[in-house]
């Protein structure tokens, strides 16, 4: 019997009318058994010879991966970024790689709001002491006030721009493609090292690959203003987080919220500061937009075992 394996940390298969249909036809679904991002040995592990397609997460399918198994034809990815996925070896074997572009855009840039909102009003650090029993009022800070810089004008960036318009926050971005027709009233600075100091706020919306491994380091983060926050809900990599640590520790960066990390689930110095805010890889988990995104990744997974002659069903 041919495999389907989900390895996603969750996936609502009842009701999901494209895999009940698959299953109908005889392929069995696997689930993740963990609940968490899969290390390499789990997925070597799960990746038996029967299994011919999988709906993926962001659990690191390396070459070893990839080769390990005769049968795997297509990869549709849960989500947007590619990162995980040595798509090199992909293309040398002829597996096509497939993601959900628009479905988690919403929820990533509500949730990056929210963060800005938490980390300059101070909420997260007020609930904790109500609940220590301390009655406080903090200081925060207006977003009305601040100069955002949004490092990525991309599907997410550009919807973090919209959202923080009706704030009347001032909007500054970096991209490779610094296009002034693509930014409407946000403005593009095509130099990083511009960039970086003329903002108040910095929140990460670019992919992840080596070459940009680290790109928010000690360098990077020195050249920020004093006093300025950093928000991640792109991809652990991006930032050095002991970098991180160090200039929250030293009052150069006034705080930090962080959606990703570098290894998951995560564990390090950061859940030790107050002016910290933690969250466990949920940009994506708004209801609306995992439905969309787990309709979407199963639609292209069912295209192309369509093409590959191995199912039946509509194309869409």
């Amino acid at each position: 019997m041919p495999k389907l394996l989900i390895s996603t940390s969750s996936f609502d298969v009842k009701s999901n009318q494209i895999l009940q249909n698959l299953q109908a036809q005889g392929f069995e679904i696997v689930l993740n058994p963990y609940g968490r991002k899969l290390k390499e040995a789990e997925v070597l592990e799960l990746l038996s010879d029967d299994v011919v397609g999988m709906i993926a997460g962001v659990e690191p399918l390396t070459r070893e991966v990839l080769k390990s198994t005769q049968s795997l034809k297509v990869i549709s990815r849960c989500g947007i970024g590619t990162d995980s996925v040595d798509l090199n070896t992909a293309a040398e074997l002829g597996i096509p790689v497939h993601i959900t572009p628009s479905a988690p855009v919403i929820a990533v840039a509500e949730l990056t709001v929210s963060l800005i909102l938490s980390i300059l009003r101070r909420t997260s650090e007020a609930d904790r002491a109500l609940r220590e029993g301390i009655w406080k009022p903090l200081m925060g800070r207006l977003l009305a006030s601040q100069v955002v810089g949004i490092l990525g004008y991309g599907r997410v960036g550009n919807r973090v721009g919209q959202l923080l318009k009706t704030f009347g926050a001032k909007r500054i971005a970096h991209d490779i493609f610094c296009d002034a027709s693509l930014f409407a009233d946000t403005v593009c600075v095509p130099s990083l090292d511009e960039f970086i100091p003329s903002a108040t706020v910095i929140t990460i919306h670019i992919p992840y690959n080596q070459d940009n491994h680290h790109l928010v380091d000690r360098d990077f983060i020195n050249k920020m203003q004093p006093g300025s926050i950093l928000i991640n809900t792109s991809r652990g990599g991006l930032v050095d987080e002991q970098a991180l640590y160090e200039a929250l520790v030293s009052g150069h960066l006034a705080g930090a919220a962080l959606d990703v990390f570098e290894e998951e689930p995560y564990h390090g110095l950061l859940r030790t500061l107050p002016q910290v805010i933690l969250t466990p890889h949920m940009g994506s988990y708004a209801k609306e937009a995992r439905v969309q995104m787990e309709e979407e990744a199963a639609q292209n997974l069912l295209n192309s075992l369509i093409n590959l002659g191995l199912a039946k069903g509509d194309r869409s």
